[in-house]
């Protein structure tokens, strides 16, 4: 939101006052509290009839300072607020007067108030002696400001270095970077294809080595360098606002701690890792069609591991009621148990709302589950499902009765479900709790994946829960997976749903997938094969259309040789991308990686949205075009094509041509990759014949590198101790089974995987 008309005046109806000078300060040993006034005080008189700031400031983790502005403090709180697990508080923290000014230090953190005027600095104090400063905020940055309509804002503005550059705020399909643009966190079912998002998440990280979280689960409106051109602006609807800097240095130690306040992801079973096929929307299908379509990835050899069935599989007009549509599908039973019997896992459609046509409806409404209006009447509307009413998941009776509905879906063989929607929650609402329901619009889509994900973890146990969720916020990386939404059938529409995947990884997610060949309209053959590369080489990957199949076969006999390939290629990964994925769920740093976070000190890193990290060790740099024409960059050192044995040079920008059955899949220099033996499956046992490809290290070669190989449910599997030392090469391992150890040096006679 803006607040000012240019530099010198303000908008319309806008008054803004601004703290400019302490007038008191208090320091506790680990959190000091600071009364600021918004003019000087030259005299006594100065002091009446005139508001006073508060800022209080605490370390609630390590390495974390949290920043609580207030204007007026009797507003009634009726929440919700984010759950932060992390937050335990820093027994090390530590406040301190030096000269006038007064500082609180958390970890390599340094909040510092200046003796003079009023502002907060914050510094990196493993830096240097005096801290190299990260952000600050000046004489504007501390502030509320009331409008014309008498709505009452708090305003935090966080200074820009040059060159600095803005990323995250959840799943955004916009620029990458978001520096320049207006960004607001508010719910919205608006496609890939807008400036909404289905995942706002009011956290941004910096190219400078820290990041910024505001903790209010209602609409944040951010203003990156887009109203004060060397700020980021922050304001909120309240009285009080609440924002949290986080300390790197690295971009992935930010995350870290992020993660750690807000909740790590879980870990994903590795069968989510395999390859998901689709009923697709709206499309007609019965157990006939279904069977043909596992009948037909098995003849044409293309390994499947998930059947999901969307929307359709209930009657019409009655999402959700959970029920099997018997006209369709007379025996749901008996059909789960027989794709089962393949090998398969199964996924079913849901959402939060439940249609009037639906035995569940008055059920639900004479139970008082439902949200209500301030009538006193129950909520509905006719949008997506005619008069649909919404759960209300801050009734806990209400939510176990929504849990039992899904637990006997789960006693019939369904394994996890797609929780879909979340966006639309009503404003003119009264919820159970009394919570507001300003708050409430981003915070519903945590409550409702919360529920389905911890039923899934005490039915099927720990490790084994999975979701296909669309919505999310602050919080939400806690119950995986996230898909990208509704995207058009193109290769903008890919591009754009890889920035979003990219932003949403800098907000702390770390498993994200999207619809393989686009959701809306049907892709041209081009697209669906150069998008299965690009979603076989993501966390997770799914075949799923709206009004048209994606089973291979329906885009030509290449189309299929494609799938195939890229299947297998991610099944024989399985052993690296695993290894990835319990590093996310115990640091938080994602599978899918933006450049900027292995290489932080390269400035073309920083910027580059077209290609990213897949785990520590290989770049994936997806074709977005038919002819094969792709441009992408390569940092530092001599990489390695993992598909042809090539290498390629940088720090440099490359442009290549690629077939349908390739894309730039480069190793990185220095990497030891693990590589499964069975390409058939995505959770087998790794261990077994195991090849360990090094790759040798920049100079010399010589490289020394200990590698472990996680177990299906994430602990140690094998460690290899791996050196190679003047063109040698020895291997030492902590087990039994065969393995092969392949010294890759590159050229035409490179061994390709």
């Amino acid at each position: 939101m803006k607040f000012t008309d240019g530099f010198w005046q303000m908008r319309d109806g806008v008054h803004a006052s601004y703290a400019t000078e302490l007038r008191d300060l208090r320091l506790d040993a680990d959190r000091l509290t600071a009364y600021a006034a918004v003019q000087r005080v030259t005299r006594r008189g100065d002091t009446l009839n005139a508001p006073l700031i508060t800022v209080e400031a605490y370390a609630p983790a390590e390495g974390v300072i949290g920043v609580r502005v207030t204007h007026l403090a009797g507003k009634r709180h009726p929440g919700p607020d984010f759950a932060l697990p992390g937050a335990i508080g820093d027994p090390s923290a530590a406040t301190r007067e030096d000269g006038g000014a007064a500082e609180l230090t958390s970890g390599p953190l340094t909040l510092r108030l200046p003796a003079d005027g009023f502002g907060l600095e914050f510094r990196d104090a493993d830096a240097d002696a005096d801290g190299r400063l990260l952000t600050a905020a000046g004489r504007k940055g501390t502030a509320f400001a009331t409008t014309g309509d008498g709505a009452h804002h708090m305003v935090a503005q966080l200074a820009l270095g040059v060159g600095e550059t803005i990323h995250g705020l959840g799943e955004r399909f916009t620029p990458y970077v978001k520096n320049g643009q207006a960004v607001d966190m508010w719910q919205a079912d608006g496609g890939t294809s807008s400036e909404q998002a289905y995942k706002n998440v009011p956290f941004y990280l910096s190219s400078r080595g820290y990041g910024v979280f505001v903790n209010h689960p209602g609409k944040v409106s951010f203003e990156v360098g887009s109203e004060a051109v060397g700020q980021v602006q922050f304001s909120v609807e309240d009285q009080t606002l609440e924002y949290f800097v986080v300390a790197g240095p690295t971009p992935k130690e930010v995350l870290a701690r992020y993660t750690a306040l807000t909740g790590r992801p879980a870990l994903p079973p590795a069968w989510s890792f395999g390859l998901w096929l689709t009923t697709s929307f709206t499309t007609a299908y019965d157990e006939a069609t279904v069977t043909s379509f596992v009948d037909g990835m098995a003849e044409r050899g293309i390994p499947l591991s998930v059947f999901h069935f969307d929307c359709f599989w209930m009657r019409e007009y009655q999402w959700c009621d959970f029920e099997w549509d018997p006209a369709v599908f007379p025996d749901p039973e008996g059909m789960l148990a027989r794709l089962k019997a393949r090998g398969l896992r199964i996924c079913v459609w849901i959402n939060p709302y439940i249609a009037q046509k639906s035995p569940l409806y008055a059920e639900g409404a004479a139970r008082g589950y439902f949200v209500r209006t301030r009538e006193g009447d129950v909520w509905q509307w006719d949008k997506w499902q005619a008069g649909m009413a919404l759960v209300d998941f801050t009734n806990p009776e209400a939510t176990a009765w929504f849990q039992g509905k899904l637990r006997t879906l789960i006693g019939q063989g369904v394994d996890g479900f797609k929780t879909d929607f979340g966006e639309r929650i009503p404003t003119d609402v009264v919820w159970h709790d009394g919570s507001d329901p300003e708050r409430m619009h981003n915070y519903y889509t945590h409550l409702y994946n919360k529920a389905v994900f911890e039923l899934l973890e005490k039915e099927r146990g720990q490790g084994e829960a999975v979701l296909f969720a669309r919505s999310a916020t602050a919080g939400g990386q806690q119950f995986p997976v996230h898909w990208g939404g509704d995207c058009w059938s193109s290769f903008e529409a890919m591009a754009e749903s890889l920035r979003g995947g990219l932003s949403l990884s800098l907000s702390g997610f770390g498993f994200w997938s999207h619809d393989i060949g686009g959701f809306e309209g049907t892709p041209d053959p081009a697209v669906f094969k150069r998008w299965l590369a690009f979603g076989l080489l993501s966390s997770h990957s799914r075949l799923h259309g709206s009004s048209s199949y994606r089973v291979p076969w329906e885009f030509g006999d290449e189309a299929v040789a494609v799938a195939r390939r890229f299947t297998e290629l991610k099944h024989r990964l399985m052993p690296y991308l695993y290894g990835a994925a319990v590093e996310a769920h115990r640091t938080g740093v994602p599978v899918m990686r933006p450049m900027l976070l292995e290489f932080p000190d390269d400035p073309a890193a920083r910027t580059a949205d077209r290609q990213y990290m897949l785990g520590p060790d290989l770049l994936v740099a997806p074709v977005f075009s038919e002819d094969g024409e792709v441009e992408y960059y390569v940092p530092e050192g001599t990489w390695t094509h993992l598909l042809t044995g090539e290498t390629v040079t940088g720090p440099a920008w490359h442009r290549d041509t690629h077939g349908f059955d390739s894309l730039p899949l480069l190793v990185r220099p220095g990497a030891v990759l693990p590589v499964g033996a069975d390409p058939s499956r995505p959770d087998g046992e790794w261990t077994e014949n195991l090849q360990l490809r090094v790759y040798a290290a920049e100079g010399t070669g010589d490289l020394r590198r200990t590698v472990t190989v996680p177990g299906l449910t994430g602990e140690p599997a094998a460690t290899y101790e791996v050196i190679r030392e003047a063109g040698t090469l020895r291997v030492t391992a902590d087990t039994d089974r065969p393995y092969e150890a392949v010294d890759v040096t590159g050229g035409a006679s490179a061994p390709a995987i």
